[in-house]
């Protein structure tokens, strides 16, 4: 039976692509400071990038913030990236950076909403309530989580860095418990890429899981280095999601084709 990460690696090989588009209308990039207007954006840059795109990364509160109108465009965003889809003949997945973590009840109906009503096929999630607030997103293999484990903010070491009792840091321990859970080839980690240190102690630790790597542009992490410490041996695994690099730029579409030939380029010189 197909997974998500099945699905993954088939659109990755159709666009010799491992560039996660995100959908982030900040105000600051809008015509107007409306839900119509977002709407707009993200239709733009959906439709001059998606030959490019592994994947679409939507921020849930780049919408929420127009309230229920900004909700009913989300869903038309992820829509249209259904419809490219077809046009394309590839599924392109849809990733709701939405990072929800709650009780398992709770968890439940977040699941129902993300895959059920807003059709995404991938979620954010914080693991820090334990395998049970995340199971309920697990039961169809088809849909997938990324977990949080080593985030690209700058006080993600708070937290994510602390020393565990057996040597272990934090976000090393997400990494052991994510493989153990993984029975159904539908988990992957959030790893920034301004933590080329922690991608490669998570890479050793979870050598077969796709991560989800932010942080590449304008948060300050090395496209080359990333890659490096993060890829698998078979020169996958590994998404770059990218937003404001493609959104500001004077031609997206251009911008997106010289980001997956850099990636590339990149791979082809580790020999991946």
């Amino acid at each position: 039976m197909e997974s998500f990460f099945s699905f993954l690696e088939k659109r990755v090989d159709d666009c010799s692509s491992l560039l996660c588009i995100g959908l982030d209308p900040h105000v600051a990039d809008l015509e107007q400071p409306t839900a119509a207007s977002a709407l707009k954006f993200s239709l733009n840059i959906i439709k001059q990038t998606a030959p490019y795109a592994a994947a679409y990364k939507p921020n849930a509160a780049f919408f929420e913030q127009f309230g229920s109108r900004g909700w009913s465009v989300l869903k038309q965003v992820i829509t249209a990236i259904q419809e490219e889809s077809q046009r394309l003949g590839s599924l392109i997945p849809v990733i709701l950076d939405a990072k929800r973590g709650d009780i398992a009840s709770t968890a439940e109906a977040y699941a129902k909403s993300t895959f059920e009503q807003l059709g995404a096929h991938c979620i954010t999630l914080s693991p820090y309530l334990g395998k049970d607030s995340i199971d309920p997103f697990l039961t169809n293999q088809e849909k997938g989580v990324f977990l949080l484990c080593k985030t690209s903010n700058p006080g993600s070491g708070d937290l994510q860095d602390l020393h565990l009792e057996g040597g272990d840091l934090l976000y090393e321990r997400v990494a052991r418990l994510a493989r153990q859970w993984n029975t159904k080839n539908n988990i992957g980690l959030v790893v920034g890429a301004t933590q080329p240190e922690a991608l490669a102690r998570v890479r050793a630790l979870a050598p077969e899981l796709w991560f989800l790597a932010p942080g590449v542009g304008a948060q300050g992490g090395d496209l080359e280095i990333a890659l490096k410490a993060g890829l698998r041996r078979d020169g996958k695994g590994m998404l770059l999601p990218i937003s404001r690099g493609i959104s500001r730029a004077a031609n997206p579409a251009l911008a997106a084709a010289e980001l997956r030939d850099q990636i590339l380029s990149i791979r082809y010189q580790f020999g991946r």
